[in-house]
Formats: C-alpha cells, structure tokens, sequence
C-alpha cells in the first residue's frame, strides 16, 4: 500500500478530531429508533413546531418554468388520537408576509395589493373539519381554506412521516407531509391569469411538539 502526504495528512486530522468526536459518535449510537407505525402516537395535543415546518408552493411561470415559494413561521394546533383518526383535528396559520422566493423585489410585488395584499389579508389559515383514513399512514383531510379574504373548502391527502423525541430539542414530536391543489382565481387572486399559471399545487412539511 503506498502512502502520500495528502492520505497521511487527513489520516492525522481524523485521530486529532477522533476524541471531540466521540461523544457524538456515542450519542447517535444512543439514539433510539423513530416511531413510523402511526397506531403507537400517543393521543394528545400538539402544536406546529415553526421552525421545521414549511409551506411551499408551485405555479407554472408562462409555461417554460415551474415556479416556487415558500412561506414561514407557522402556527397552529393538532388534536390527535390515532384511535378516532375522524375526531382528530389540525389548524395551520399562515403569516402571509412571510412569503419568500429568493427574489427581494419579487417578494414585495407580492405583498402588494395587485397580488396577496397582505396588509389588508395578513393570514392564510387552513382548518379541517373531516379526515378519513386511506392507507396505513396516509389520510385525506378536507376542511377550510382562507385566503386573501375568500374562504373554500379544500382537501389534502397527509402523509405520517416518523414521531419520537428529537434528540436536540428532547420534545416528542411528529411529523407529516401534506400535499393539495387549488386554483388561486378561486381566492380572487386572478393577477396575470393565464400568464402566470391559475393552477397551484400546495407543500406542507409540519412538525407538531407534544
């Protein structure tokens, strides 16, 4: 086996790291496995955990792209008992300011009135008021949708992702993906229709702390 000063160099900075490292090595092989069998969530409840969830958004831009954003720090509540899945219940807030799309002008024109106008509709809010089971962990969740001053009933289909203790935070916590459509000149919001598509396909990744 031949040696050269790069393979000797990283082998000297790998023992050097070797002790810091340690206790984290130690701490992940500590780390007890996820929950994804969602029958074994403890009945409780939770509240949206901001800082790890996200809601996303796509629209297609003139045909030639498909175009996204996303909007932060969410509240809301959910009320499980995977028991009586249909006595369950989720809300989201949405700050409707908080839209992002990596382009600062961008962002303000949709602040403005001629798009979300949020300073006359500063949330977007979803509640549900029906989940039906569709699959061992997946269910369709219909419920109300307000947004910019229009409220519809629209359905999500949920994905249970993993529940357990986060190893940082030590709150036990649960995960899900949702995913749902929705045309946004049914919200009023017609701006550049057909343009900018009317079609939006709508991405939460939700984190609930018990």
């Amino acid at each position: 086996m031949k040696f050269n000063v790069k393979t000797l160099t990283l082998g000297a900075t790998l023992l050097a790291a070797a002790p810091a490292l340690a206790p984290a090595f130690a701490q992940a092989q500590s780390i007890p496995p996820l929950n994804t069998n969602p029958a074994a969530i403890p009945a409780a409840a939770y509240s949206v955990e901001p800082t790890h969830t996200r809601v996303l958004f796509a629209v297609s831009h003139m045909g030639f792209t498909t175009w996204y954003g996303q909007f932060t720090n969410v509240s809301g509540t959910l009320n499980l008992d995977p028991k009586a899945l249909s006595s369950s219940s989720f809300d989201i807030t949405i700050p409707a300011n908080t839209i992002s799309t990596t382009n600062t002008k961008l962002d303000g024109e949709l602040n403005s009135p001629e798009w979300f106008d949020t300073a006359k509709y500063p949330v977007i809010e979803f509640k549900s008021e029906k989940i039906v089971r569709t699959g061992r962990d997946t269910a369709k969740v219909t419920g109300e949708l307000t947004f910019h001053g229009v409220t519809r009933p629209e359905t999500l289909d949920v994905t249970f992702n993993a529940s357990g203790v986060n190893m940082l935070s030590k709150q036990y916590t649960v995960g899900f993906n949702a995913s749902g459509h929705i045309k946004r000149s049914d919200f009023n919001q017609k701006t550049y229709v057909p343009l900018i598509g009317d079609d939006v396909t709508l991405i939460i990744s939700a984190a609930f702390v018990k």
